[in-house]
């Protein structure tokens, strides 16, 4: 009860911006949390789909890569799917990696969506803490002003302390976001590798098979 009591005086000492640093805390949390759903349901679907189809890959089997992907939807099929759909017109191997990377280029924006805002409101919130502590500080300045002389020191120091709340809630708002922005970066980074892992080894086993095509040939 004393740690709740704690909290809400020192809410309530911090002033007017404490308000819009609180509201800029609980809209990064609903992002933060949005993103970190979304991005999990993505590397999980897309870990289900590698593993069915690891041995497809390797063996440049289109066929099953395809039935998987009007099965499952996950974007490293999707991506796959582009790149050997691309094959039916072109067989140069650039045609298709960039078949593929458009497809990857299309989620990435998806992936990275909103994101860049924590780092934002990160930086809003450290800021508005700032300001709110020169404001409180202007204010405390000017009404030891006119107190009393053997006032001014222990109102001086009050005054400096509850200006320093809106620094300390700004900080304290700031640095979990940080955090969680530097997580979902290097999470979209992960999937991204991925996608981009899987396509190459696509390419490298349809190479692989047409050229021991042509060796059976000449053979």
């Amino acid at each position: 009860m004393d740690l709740f009591n704690g909290m809400v005086q020192f809410l309530q000492d911090g002033g007017f911006f404490m308000a819009p640093i609180g509201l800029l805390f609980i809209v990064g949390f609903v992002i933060a949390l949005e993103r970190w759903l979304f991005l999990g349901g993505i590397d999980s679907s897309n870990r289900r789909a590698l593993q069915d189809i690891t041995h497809a890959i390797s063996v440049a089997d289109t066929a099953k890569i395809q039935q998987a992907a009007k099965h499952q939807e996950a974007p490293v099929l999707a991506m796959l799917s582009q790149g050997i759909g691309r094959m039916a017109g072109v067989h140069r191997r650039d045609d298709l990696e960039y078949a593929m990377e458009e497809v990857i280029l299309e989620y990435s924006l998806r992936l990275q969506k909103r994101t860049p805002m924590l780092a934002t409101l990160a930086n809003i919130a450290t800021l508005l803490g700032l300001l709110g502590t020169i404001m409180g500080l202007i204010t405390a300045f000017a009404a030891v002003a006119n107190a009393d002389p053997a006032e001014k020191a222990s109102l001086l120091s009050s005054s400096i302390s509850v200006a320093m709340n809106t620094t300390a809630l700004g900080l304290m708002t700031a640095i979990p976001l940080v955090f969680v922005h530097s997580l979902l970066q290097g999470r979209t980074a992960g999937i991204i590798d991925t996608m981009e892992m899987a396509g190459m080894k696509l390419m490298n086993a349809l190479a692989q098979k047409q050229s021991g095509g042509r060796d059976d040939q000449k053979a």
